[in-house]
């Protein structure tokens, strides 16, 4: 018995691990571009505003990812498709390095969208069917805050690889996580939640139909929080070089600093979603985090930056961290490799003109008031919809019906 209890916790860390890597991994691939947009502008002889709108194709495409991905996840098991998930963006990343110009680069970027939405909604149906339902909220901190990590480790990439060899090497080093496939297939279990759930497809169609209500809700949550994120990170370094003239290892280093907020916060903010609640918690992040945005954009020494930047994405990332718990306790059993990860992708559809919207409203104002006007205002509907929202704090997976979440 000690034996199968100990294997079952060996079972529930490497499916965590597993999560939290693939998710940490994506976001470090992502958030490179983020960092160099200034000089692959300027080699392909394009402006900063066009290429912002290369992030905004790879936020436009990952709900395709989430839909081919998510229904393999349900139907297969969430192994297998995150393994060729990991693989195809690890892949596309490295070939970006390559691209000979602008509309190659473009093209690349929308191909890796595919693989970045896809990895979010199998990741953490994976990560949060093999917990215990008392840890979901800290469990899905660690989860999510695997994005920040990913952002700390292309902020410290760029600190030390861009200097010496330029931005192409940055994609190269993205093609490291095909590595995480080999854990992934030798150590990672399906859960028992989706043996219980697994069903045929007619049944499973009938299941996204009969709850079209609740995802259509959680299509606008996950646009808001995904505002809410964009617009206040995927800028944030070309706001401390434009604004503040910061040098590329200093804009590393404060953006670094930056997304060791993000981590506390959201775990921080997850553990407390278990004692108080999903939408309590997400709340109070999201309204603090608007008394924050004078000091995160208007602050008038480094220090204050400094403290700004930390705090605003402690506030964020706080927010964030309780959303795996959270959406996938909204979803319904049968479609919890589906449902959560396509929600999530049709939100960052809707909010993925934020760099770009910015960069063109900084045209016209300082970087600082166009985040700062934009973050206001998506930090306080986002938390109007998370407060007029359902919750189903702590349900147990793998018990339900296949309609029993038909209510928004």
């Amino acid at each position: 018995m000690v034996d199968s209890a100990q294997a079952a916790r060996n079972d529930t860390h490497n499916a965590v691990l597993a999560g939290f890597l693939g998710w940490t991994f994506d976001a470090f691939d992502f958030f490179i571009l983020t960092f160099v947009l200034a000089p692959i502008a300027a080699e392909f002889g394009k402006t900063i505003p066009a290429l912002a709108l290369t992030i905004t194709a790879s936020l436009a495409t990952r709900w395709i990812g989430a839909i081919f991905f998510g229904l393999l996840a349900d139907r297969y098991g969430r192994r297998i498709p995150l393994i060729v998930n990991i693989l195809y963006y690890s892949l596309i990343e490295v070939l970006s390095g390559l691209a000979p110009n602008y509309r190659v680069f473009f093209f690349l970027r929308l191909l890796y969208g595919i693989g970045m939405g896809g990895e979010w909604g199998v990741g953490a149906s994976l990560t949060m069917e093999s917990i215990p339902a008392k840890w979901r909220g800290l469990i899905s901190g660690v989860l999510q805050e695997g994005y920040a990590l990913g952002f700390l480790l292309a902020a410290a990439a760029y600190r030390f690889v861009y200097p010496h060899w330029g931005w192409r090497p940055l994609f190269f080093v993205g093609g490291v996580p095909a590595l995480l496939t080999l854990f992934v297939r030798a150590k990672v279990k399906e859960p028992e939640a989706w043996h219980r759930s697994r069903t045929d497809w007619l049944t499973y169609r009938r299941a996204i139909f009969g709850n079209w209500q609740r995802f259509a809700y959680l299509v606008v949550l996950m646009a808001m929080v995904n505002f809410i994120s964009h617009g206040t990170q995927d800028m944030y370094p070309t706001f401390l070089q434009r604004q503040h003239g910061f040098s590329p290892q200093r804009t590393s280093d404060f953006t670094a600093f930056s997304m060791v907020g993000a981590i506390c916060g959201g775990l921080a903010f997850g553990y407390f979603s278990d004692r108080k609640g999903r939408r309590h918690a997400m709340v109070r992040a999201l309204l603090l985090g608007c008394l924050l945005i004078p000091i995160w954009v208007f602050a008038p020494n480094l220090p204050l930056i400094l403290a700004g930047g930390f705090l605003m994405q402690f506030m964020v990332q706080g927010a964030w961290g309780v959303v795996p718990a959270h959406i996938n306790e909204l979803s319904p059993d049968a479609l919890r490799g589906f449902f959560p990860g396509l929600a999530y992708q049709f939100g960052v559809l809707i909010a993925s003109g934020s760099a770009y919207f910015q960069a063109q409203m900084a045209l016209y104002m300082s970087y600082g008031r166009a985040m700062g006007l934009f973050a206001l205002i998506v930090l306080v509907v986002g938390a109007i919809v998370v407060g007029f929202g359902p919750e189903d704090h702590r349900i147990e997976f793998g018990r339900g019906g296949e309609f029993e979440r038909k209510a928004p």
